[in-house]
């Protein structure tokens, strides 16, 4: 009897119910900030704005990239220095001494290999870099979307408050910004650091981030 193929959501329920979550979350942050922002500027003595045109808005932009760019952040750098270091006994580490799968060199003459490796040079080196280059790529987007809504923002709430508008330099200059990235840097650092140094001692039977239950503690790799 011929094997039933795995239905659609069985072979993409990962992404799919990440991709549900975030699309929940960022309705509600968007419907919640909208309501926050409204608040704000009525204090001030200005008309509440329409939720469409909160959408476009510098504290929309500022709320949603801020954090954006600490995820990119923290996957390129995972994705990157997973390359050459190594964490004694975590899961999310490459093994002390044994070469790994992911080092061994492309074969272009594998049945399904994608069509760089087939086509070799140029291409091939630039996919075996594809994966950290868009999360750079991403990284670098996110962080301008960042700034570019809250030097918006800025400028929205001093003409708010009856000031003139601040150069982009100026507002470098302020520590509002660097202190909203900061303060996602060091939470993105701190989860990665958290999963490396947890999956050292602790498991999850059925998860492909742990060690099998009964690994020894300084077994490094999954």
């Amino acid at each position: 009897m011929a094997k039933r193929k795995p239905h659609f959501f069985y072979r993409n329920g990962l992404s799919i119910v990440f991709l549900s979550f975030f699309i929940v979350a960022w309705v509600a942050q968007a419907f919640f900030g909208w309501k926050q922002h409204n608040d704000e500027i009525m204090e001030l003595g200005a008309q509440p704005i329409a939720f469409v045109h909160y959408l476009s808005s510098g504290h929309f932009f500022s709320s949603t990239f801020e954090n954006f760019q600490s995820e990119f952040l923290q996957m390129a750098m995972y994705v990157i220095l997973t390359i050459s270091l190594r964490q004694i006994g975590s899961a999310e580490s490459k093994d002390l001494v044994k070469p790994e799968e992911v080092d061994r060199e492309p074969d272009p003459s594998k049945k399904d290999a994608p069509g760089p490796v087939k086509r070799g040079g140029w291409q091939l080196w630039l996919y075996q870099q594809s994966l950290s280059i868009a999360f750079v790529l991403l990284f670098l987007g996110s962080w301008a979307g960042h700034l570019y809504g809250s030097y918006t923002d800025h400028n929205e709430q001093r003409a708010l408050h009856g000031e003139p508008e601040q150069s982009l330099g100026a507002f470098l200059g302020e520590p509002d910004f660097w202190f909203e990235t900061f303060q996602n840097w060091q939470s993105e650092f701190l989860s990665v650091a958290s999963i490396v140094i947890l999956s050292i001692f602790l498991r999850q039977k059925g998860s492909p981030e742990s060690k099998p239950v009964d690994a020894a503690h300084w077994e490094t790799g999954k």
